[in-house]
């Protein structure tokens, strides 16, 4: 199982599944990233716990705890 986490910046997956508790599913759902939506690792913070990803046009920030939850199958590196 890979994770949207353990990407590297520029990275193409194709999102597979959504876990989390209820209103962190409904949260990232709600963002658009739902299974079969193509992402992007755009890049990650200084820290590591911040991770810039690009989704349906958008550019959204998650937390890494977040990503976590986001199972994917990378596309092309």
């Amino acid at each position: 199982m890979t994770t949207l986490r353990d990407l590297s910046p520029g990275t193409t997956a194709t999102l597979t599944s959504v876990g989390g508790t209820r209103s962190h599913r409904r949260r990232l759902l709600e963002l658009g990233l739902v299974p079969g939506t193509p992402v992007r690792l755009v890049r990650r913070s200084s820290l590591q716990d911040l991770l810039e990803v690009e989704a349906r046009g958008s550019r959204i920030s998650l937390r890494a705890s977040e990503a976590g939850l986001l199972e994917v199958e990378a596309t092309r590196g």
